[in-house]
């Protein structure tokens, strides 16, 4: 996936020491579980186990939307970079790079989750990558991301921040606290900060995921975050 320092500025966490499942569900993620419930509701007839790979993800989060998949024969393989591998039925907890799963091969899962990690793991190089990965190890995928084309940007929660130039951006973090980030103490701490977060738009994502249905989860009648199902 992304650097261990990286991956912190972004968010994206190990499994170890993750807050409770309150703290890492919100309405939106349990309405959004309600879709990938139903395609793995399909996936699941005539099987035994549905064997599931998150990227990035947690366990806090299954946790929190347990009684929506608890009648579902889940074995839950999570990734996560440096992340200590334990086996926890139904959880695996395995280290990894979202971009070279190369020790996985083709097909070894029926679905692969990810919930807005995608926008994390680097540049167009790195998220073509994660998304040819995806496609590869499992024949269904459920991808979420935020919206470019919302206009909060919801890691520094602040209106029209993303579509500023880096330049300003950081410029702007050497200041302020936005969100649950900055202020940095220089130029390059900021720049360094701004470019862990590359959100996508429509059009990228269609690009990334060319066989997959592109889904628009709303808010206000604005495109909050896209979904690619396949």
């Amino acid at each position: 996936m992304i650097s261990e320092d990286r991956a912190k500025r972004a968010g994206v966490t190990s499994i170890e020491g993750v807050p409770s499942p309150a703290a890492n569900v919100n309405r939106f993620r349990r309405k959004r579980f309600y879709m990938l419930q139903s395609l793995l509701d399909r996936i699941a007839v005539g099987k035994d186990t549905i064997r599931l790979l998150d990227l990035g993800g947690t366990r806090a989060y299954w946790e929190g939307v347990r009684d929506l998949w608890q009648h579902l024969p889940l074995d839950i393989t999570i990734i996560n970079i440096g992340a200590e591998a334990r086996n926890d039925p139904p959880y695996r907890l395995l280290g990894g790079d979202a971009c070279n799963l190369a020790q996985h091969p083709n097909n070894s899962f029926d679905i692969v989750h990810s919930n807005s990690v995608i926008e994390h793991v680097g540049h167009w190089a790195e998220i073509t990558a994660m998304a040819k990965e995806i496609q590869r190890l499992a024949p269904h995928y459920f991808v979420q991301t935020p919206n470019y084309g919302f206009p909060l940007e919801p890691h520094y929660r602040t209106l029209f921040f993303h579509w500023l130039p880096e330049s300003v951006r950081a410029s702007i973090l050497t200041k302020h606290k936005l969100g649950f980030r900055g202020p940095e103490a220089s130029f390059h701490d900021a720049m360094r900060n701004v470019q862990t977060v590359n959100l996508l738009t429509a059009r990228q994502m269609a690009a990334l995921f060319p066989d997959a249905k592109i889904a628009r989860e709303k808010f206000a009648g604005l495109s909050k975050s896209l979904i690619a199902i396949r």
